[in-house]
C-alpha cells in the first residue's frame, strides 16, 4: 500500500495518536463533576478506588480479548515505580487544592507540558521543532486566565504551590514512561500493572482512617470514575501516547479543564466568568499553534 510510505504514513499515525489523546481528553473531562458527586469519602481513597476499578474494568477487557497480564519479575520493581508516580499525581494535586487555591493549582499542575518537553529530549531524545514552544506557552496562558491565577503568596499558599508542581511532575514521568513502553508491553497489560499498583499504593496511604463507602450514592460516581475518566480516559490517553510526542498528548489533555467547565454547565448548572471563557479561546489558539501540522 504505496499511499501509507514514508511521509504518509507518519501522518496517518499521528491522526491516530492524536483522535485517541481527544477521545481520551473527552472522559478525561467527566472527572471533577463524578468527583464532586462523592461524598464522605477522603480524596485519596476516593483516588485508590478510581485506580482499582479501572485496573479491574481493564483486567475484564483483558480477560474478553485475551491478553496475557503475567507479569516477569524484572518488570516488578519498574512497574511499581510507574505505579507509585500514578498515585502520588493524584495525591499531590488533592494536597494542592487543600493548601492552596485551584486557580494556583490549576496553574502549576498544567506546566506539565513544559516537563514533558524537556524530559522527552533528555530521557527519550525525542524532540519537538522548536517554533512549537510558544504555542505551549500559550496553553498554560490559557489556563492561567481560566484559572484567574493571583499573584497573592502565603507560606501555606506556597506549600501547596510545590504540590502543584510535583503533581506536574509526576504526571510528566507517567507521560514519559507511557512513551518509552510503547513497544514493549501490549496497551492492556501495561495499564493494569500501573492501575492496580498505584491503587495498593494509595490504600496502603488510606488504611490509617480508612472509610467503606456503603450508600448507592456513593458507589455510583466511584464506579463512573474508575469507568470513565480512568479505564477509558487514562487509557485512551496511553493509546495515544504510543503514536505522538507526549506533549502533544499532553496538551490536548489540557482541556480537560474545558469539557469539565462544559459539564458542570449541564449537570451543575455552574456558568463560567469571563476570564475562564477567555482562558478556553487562548488555549485553543495555542493548540492550533502547536497541534496544526503534526506529522
Amino acid at each position: 500500500m504505496t499511499f501509507l510510505k514514508g511521509g504518509n504514513f507518519l501522518k496517518v499515525r499521528s491522526n491516530k495518536g492524536l483522535f485517541l489523546a481527544i477521545l481520551g481528553t473527552v472522559f478525561f473531562s467527566t472527572s471533577p463533576v463524578l468527583t464532586r458527586m462523592v461524598h464522605k469519602i477522603p480524596s485519596q481513597e476516593i483516588a485508590f478506588f478510581r485506580m482499582l476499578l479501572g485496573s479491574l474494568f481493564i483486567f475484564t477487557a483483558s480477560r474478553i480479548s485475551g491478553v496475557d497480564l503475567t507479569l516477569q519479575k524484572r518488570d516488578i520493581v519498574k512497574f511499581g515505580f510507574y505505579g507509585i508516580i500514578t498515585a502520588l499525581h493524584f495525591l499531590f494535586y488533592i494536597e494542592s487544592v487543600m493548601y492552596t487555591t485551584i486557580a494556583h493549582s490549576l496553574s502549576l499542575v498544567y506546566t506539565a507540558p513544559i516537563m514533558i518537553t524537556l524530559l522527552s529530549g533528555i530521557i527519550l531524545k525525542e524532540k519537538i521543532p522548536r517554533k512549537k514552544y510558544l504555542g505551549i506557552l500559550v496553553v498554560i496562558l490559557g489556563v492561567v486566565i481560566l484559572a484567574g491565577f493571583e499573584p497573592v503568596l502565603t507560606k501555606k499558599m506556597i506549600l501547596g504551590d510545590v504540590f502543584a508542581l510535583l503533581s506536574a511532575f509526576c504526571l510528566a514521568l507517567y507521560s514519559i514512561a507511557g512513551r518509552r513502553e510503547r513497544d514493549a508491553y501490549p496497551l492492556l497489560k501495561y495499564v493494569f500493572w500501573v492501575y492496580f499498583l498505584s491503587a495498593l499504593f494509595l490504600f496502603l496511604l488510606s488504611l490509617r482512617n480508612f472509610v467503606m463507602p456503603s450508600a448507592l450514592s456513593q458507589w455510583i460516581p466511584l464506579v463512573l470514575l474508575g469507568l470513565l475518566p480512568t479505564t477509558l480516559g487514562h487509557t485512551l490517553y496511553n493509546a495515544g501516547l504510543r503514536y505522538i510526542h507526549p506533549t502533544y498528548a499532553n496538551l490536548i489533555s489540557t482541556q480537560e479543564v474545558t469539557g469539565g467547565i462544559i459539564l458542570g454547565i449541564l449537570l451543575l448548572g455552574e456558568v463560567p466568568s469571563l476570564n475562564s471563557i477567555i482562558g478556553i479561546l487562548v488555549m485553543f489558539a495555542g493548540l492550533y499553534w502547536v497541534l496544526s501540522d503534526v506529522g
